[in-house]
């Protein structure tokens, strides 16, 4: 069992490692030894757990997607609270929150390239557009919205907020609290039906109840 924590230790060690050389350098720019040594791994124990830096890069887009499954798969408020149009303002928040706080999930986001086609979980940028749509449509058919058009909404809030994610990573502070609240603010007035922008929080009701 001793043995078995080792290595689970070690793999994760391996993704952590990889992830923040990924962020910092880019998939092209990092040499599987500039991994082992940040892990404080031997090259052999690496190519062990990962016989090439693509299966290491999957590794990494596989962790991130788990992560962005946890984030995105959080139970909707009630109509009166704002339902599937607070869960998308919620959902939004703790993505900018795990990609500020989380390597891992901000590297899975900016793994491209070379690393395109490495891991199963899918481009999770294209997953994060499908989440939004999804939503949108369900507080479309709730009734939460007014005339807008359920496809600009979602351009216009996967643009944001990936456009937030891509500013973050020269100044933390586009992915703050503060700045998706403001987003929020001057989005709800025009997008939500008058009886569901006095129930929809901008700030998110997951930040109320910590």
């Amino acid at each position: 069992m001793a043995k078995q924590e080792r290595a689970v230790r070690t793999r994760n060690a391996l993704i952590q490692s990889a992830a923040e050389l990924f962020t910092q350098d880019g998939f092209e720019g990092v040499s599987l030894s500039m991994i082992s040594s940040r892990a404080g791994v031997s090259n052999g124990a690496l190519h062990f757990h990962f016989p090439s830096k693509a299966a290491l890069a999957a590794a990494v887009r596989d962790a991130a997607a788990r992560r962005f499954e946890r984030i995105t798969s959080a139970e909707r408020p009630p109509p009166q609270l704002g339902g599937s149009l607070q869960s998308l303002v919620d959902t939004s928040h703790a993505l900018l929150q795990g990609l500020r706080q989380d390597v891992v999930l901000r590297a899975g986001f900016g793994l491209g390239d070379g690393a395109r086609d490495a891991g199963r979980s899918g481009d999770l940028h294209e997953r994060w557009h499908a989440w939004v749509e999804d939503a949108v449509v369900r507080a479309a058919h709730e009734g939460l919205l007014s005339d807008v058009a359920p496809r600009d909404l979602v351009a216009t809030v996967v643009g944001a907020t990936v456009g937030f994610a891509a500013l973050g990573e020269y100044d933390v502070r586009w992915l703050s609290h503060t700045t998706l609240t403001r987003f929020w603010s001057l989005l709800l007035p025009r997008i939500a039906s008058a009886p569901a922008l006095r129930g929809v929080v901008a700030a998110g009701r997951r930040a109320e109840a910590s």
